[in-house]
């Protein structure tokens, strides 16, 4: 395996991430900054942008930078539990956000139903529902 070093920019193309983003993780202490050599450039490892791609793979799977920051620092096998219970806990809070959009879907889906079988033009179902919502 050849060992590669990056400067920011090349990290940045080859995670497919912003310079800023990868400035960001850093200020989050997600991702260290490496040390400048005297006079030289900062340089990133094949490490480094595994690091980037597992917090881009994380946020696509809802993990918040702090989770992912978490989930991190249990790089160890002994730690898998732990880490298998926060993902857990965001597979609930996922399933919990569905439900509630189901939930808001149905209603909705029930409001357009009555309001399409509404021969009273006077009053719409719809907003007839959500003023009195609004009063609770």
């Amino acid at each position: 395996m050849t060992h590669k070093n990056f400067t920011i920019g090349q990290l940045a193309k080859t995670t497919a991430v912003n310079i800023e983003t990868i400035r960001y993780y850093q200020r989050r202490g997600l991702l260290k900054e490496p040390v400048r050599p005297y006079k030289g450039i900062r340089r990133y490892n094949e490490k480094d942008a595994q690091r980037v791609r597992f917090i881009k793979q994380g946020q696509k799977l809802g993990f918040s930078l702090d989770e992912l920051k978490e989930l991190m620092s249990l790089e160890d096998e002994q730690q898998c539990l732990e880490a298998r219970n926060i993902a857990m806990k965001k597979l609930s809070s996922i399933r919990e956000r569905i439900e509630g959009l189901r939930n808001m879907e149905k209603a909705l889906s029930d409001l357009v139903e009555c309001c399409s079988q509404n021969a009273d033009e006077v009053s719409c179902p719809i907003i007839m529902a959500l003023l009195n919502a609004s009063h609770l």
